[in-house]
């Protein structure tokens, strides 16, 4: 119910907004575009939308199974499915004929099927339970119950999803596809032109694409919902709609909140991940072949990086903390002028400002108390708790152990993808070199993991020793249950079992002193809110399926230069040129040598307005009519702010022009076969 005689600026600025298809902005669309989304138009992009689970997005672009993502999105299964000999990141990836499809070793697609509200059940399940802590539990075990019941009913993925930090829950029901294959990719060069300095800055030249295939039963699957291409693609000025699966924003957090992340969580994570990047660019350096396996790593960290420095740029701006001050601070002005309300809800900030104070003094830990970066400790890691949690009644498990989610647990958990023990070893020992100096010595976890031994000795130790890179052994240590485990001889298991106990401590600290009381504070504070603006917002990205809407267009940077809304092939060939061929602006050979026959006019990339943030990576961009007319892969370095607030004065969503990509196909990789499969 709305509060009476209060009003509050409940404007949604322009194109604004990452909507849940359960509440799209109707009234928006119709009143600035005069257009209306129908229950067959937005059903098609539901089913067509693809959720990458290893993080990204992607959609049907045929009846054949066929997925279209980027080349960043597709990169982790690329370098997996690489060897020495071949490279199929360096040099590209082209199937002419299915049987040459190379199957992915452990690549999950989601496909959303259905949504269905269950936030009465979540929230009655810990109405009259009286601490934060058990109130927490209540929740945590009906949400593990409404999954299984979902799972047990479906054999469909189920998930329950937080909304609006607690104020709503909804049940989100996904077909599972595991047998998917690559079916063609762009050399790096061409699908990340212009490497990190181009990265988050316009104009931009990348192919950033790449082509899977859905199997099931050793067949393609025939996908009765998908996109059609466009002819002529995205034009300027025109509306557009982005569905793709957003990670998160932190847009309806509380000021406390937003301070804990840029004076104490983004500083060290930006100090952690430069440490780790000269760490692999040292490694990449001692010879060609160090260089490939080091290639995913360097570029996901360089991306990382830019935008976790751009982000923490954005919440040192005055002008973006004022209005996220401001607006909370109506909000308060409007509980402490209303009894009943002061009441209710008069303490959430208070709350929420005592737990991030908790976390002030332990966020080092939260960073340092970890070795799981690497692959085969993260491993080790998994077998064990999955020995442990099993154990326990389904709802009284961590969530990643719930009965709905092992399956997708144990498919990567028994990945045959190719462990390098080199690069093993270095993150190990460098993780432990990390919690001694910033720990110290003393420190519960570092006397635990190290047990006076020197990191470099430890990892050396562990990981030549282990035979965890063994898939047989994964399954047989998996399938003998805790008492096998425990009398296991792998000395990365035994570790594991040895440091397991303290992570478990900490993880239960978090859950039981901060996660409880934010989630419950949380829920109150949507619960206000609703109240205050009725549900005429969105709420916070989640890696689900999300809408947003926005226009091709170009902007004027801080120079007054009037940027355009497309780049084309001549541009590629002139920042080529102007670079004199030097990486990163080399042309890749493919490009070069196809140089005549190529349309220079053909439209590469193009910017609109659209509300992305990070997990969009590879949604479809489409028209009115539901065609395909572009590829999201970047944001402009204007668009890291869009974690914390919307603004489209500067900040642009970049994507891969579809005009674009078909000339590629066509004039460059000669995929002719793949062309008219597309434009059937």
């Amino acid at each position: 119910m709305m509060i009476t005689g209060i009003t509050l600026n409940t404007n949604i600025l322009s194109d604004e907004g990452m909507w849940t298809l359960d509440n799209l902005p109707q009234k928006n669309l119709q009143e600035k575009y005069d257009f209306k989304i129908t229950d067959k138009w937005l059903k098609n992009a539901q089913l067509a939308s693809v959720r990458f689970n290893d993080g990204g997005s992607g959609a049907f672009v045929s009846n054949g199974g066929l997925v279209l993502t980027n080349h960043h999105v597709a990169m982790g299964q690329l370098q997996k499915m690489s060897t020495k000999k071949s490279d199929y990141v360096k040099d590209g990836f082209f199937a002419k004929k299915n049987s040459d499809e190379k199957k992915c070793p452990d690549l999950e697609l989601n496909v959303l099927i259905s949504m269905e509200n269950v936030t009465s059940q979540v929230v009655n399940a810990s109405k009259n339970v009286e601490t934060d802590k058990a109130k927490n539990e209540k929740r945590k075990e009906e949400i593990a119950k409404i999954e299984k019941t979902s799972n047990d009913k479906t054999r469909l993925r189920s998930d329950v999803v937080e909304l609006y930090d607690g104020g709503e829950y909804w049940l989100y029901r996904y077909k599972k596809y595991t047998d998917v294959r690559l079916v063609m990719a762009p050399e790096l060069q061409a699908a990340a032109f212009g490497g990190d300095p181009d990265n988050f800055n316009y104009p931009r030249f990348s192919l950033d694409f790449a082509f899977f295939r859905v199997y099931e039963n050793n067949k393609p699957i025939e996908s009765k919902n998908y996109f059609k291409w466009s002819k002529g693609g995205a034009k300027e000025n025109e509306l557009v709609f982005v569905f793709g699966h957003p990670g998160s924003t932190e847009r309806q957090k509380t000021m406390s909140q937003i301070l804990y992340q840029k004076d104490y969580s983004f500083p060290e994570y930006v100090k952690l991940l430069k440490y780790k990047l000269n760490l692999f660019r040292e490694y990449a350096n001692k010879g060609k072949e160090e260089k490939r396996r080091a290639k995913d790593y360097i570029l996901g960290m360089e991306n990382s990086l830019k935008a976790i420095e751009g982000e923490l740029n954005g919440l040192r701006d005055k002008n973006i903390l004022n209005s996220i001050e401001e607006k909370e601070t109506n909000l308060k002005s409007l509980v402490s002028q209303n009894a009943e309300l002061k009441k209710e809800f008069g303490e959430i900030w208070n709350r929420i400002d005592s737990v991030q104070k908790k976390m002030i003094v332990r966020h080092k830990e939260f960073y340092y108390r970890s070795a799981s970066n690497s692959k085969l400790v993260n491993i080790a890691l998994k077998i064990v708790r999955y020995a442990t949690e099993i154990q326990k009644p389904n709802e009284k498990r961590y969530e990643e152990f719930r009965d709905s989610n092992l399956e997708s647990l144990k498919f990567r958990l028994l990945s045959p993808a190719p462990i390098y023990l080199d690069i093993e070893e270095m993150m190990l020992k460098n993780s432990m070199e990390l919690a001694l100096e910033n720990l110290g010595k003393e420190d519960e976890f570092v006397k635990l993991a190290l047990a006076d031994e020197k990191p470099n000795l430890l990892a050396k130790s562990l990981i030549t020793k282990t035979k965890l890179q063994d898939i047989n052994l994964r399954k047989e240590l998996l399938t003998g249950g805790l008492e096998v485990i425990q009398n296991s001889k792998d000395p990365l298991i035994q570790w594991a079992l040895k440091i397991d106990p303290i992570l478990r401590k900490d993880r239960d600290w978090y859950d039981d002193e901060i996660e409880s009381v934010q989630t419950i504070e949380g829920n109150k504070l949507s619960e206000l809110k609703f109240k205050a603006y009725g549900k005429s917002t969105y709420p916070d990205a989640t890696f689900t399926l999300r809408m947003s809407y926005g226009t091709v267009k170009g902007f004027t940077d801080d120079s007054t230069i009037q940027i355009p809304f497309k780049t084309t092939y001549y541009g590629l060939f002139d920042r080529a040129a102007s670079f004199d061929y030097a990486e990163p602006f080399s042309l890749s050979t493919k490009t070069l040598e196809r140089k005549s026959v190529i349309n220079m006019d053909t439209p590469l990339n193009f910017i609109s307005t659209n509300d992305i943030t990070g997990g969009n990576s590879g949604s479809p961009v489409i028209n009115r009519k539901g065609e395909y007319v572009g590829l999201i892969f970047d944001g402009n370095s204007f668009s890291h702010v869009l974690t914390y607030a919307y603004t489209d004065d500067k900040a642009r969503a970049v994507s891969v022009h579809s005009e674009g990509i078909l000339e590629a196909l066509r004039s460059i990789y000669k995929m002719e076969k793949l062309v008219a499969e597309i434009l059937n």
